[in-house]
């Protein structure tokens, strides 16, 4: 392999390494927590700075749930902001969810208030 081309492979792959964790959200200390290694040392494997080794490759592929091939690939299309995109949807429709149960649970108090401000009519 030629200097020229591992150089390319070694960003393109820290690329779509750092693509995938700033769409789940993570930091570099998350994922270099579950990697067991430095912060500077992910941070060189997302920069292409490090040559990745196929161990380490598949131990991120893991973490990410992705397959190794999704990592190598140079113009990765995936699913994954599709995933991404459904992650963000159900966080809003929960905290909607929420919001109506609170909002319910108001209703009641005042209806339970009014009803016992309110003399029975019989």
């Amino acid at each position: 392999m030629t200097e020229h081309l591992k150089k390319k492979t070694n960003t393109s792959v820290g690329k779509n390494i750092r693509t995938l964790r700033h769409q789940r959200g993570w930091s570099q200390e998350d994922v270099a927590d579950r990697l067991g290694i430095s912060i500077p040392a992910f941070s060189k494997i997302e920069t292409g700075v490090t040559d990745i080794n196929l161990s380490r490759l598949e131990q991120i592929a893991n973490i990410y749930e992705v397959n190794v091939i999704n990592l190598l690939s140079l113009d990765a299309e995936e699913p994954e902001p599709q995933l991404s995109n459904l992650s963000i949807a159900q966080k809003k429709i929960l905290d909607r969810e929420t919001e109506i149960a609170n909002l319910q649970r108001k209703v009641i108090l005042l209806y339970e208030e009014l009803r016992t401000k309110t003399p029975a009519t019989a």
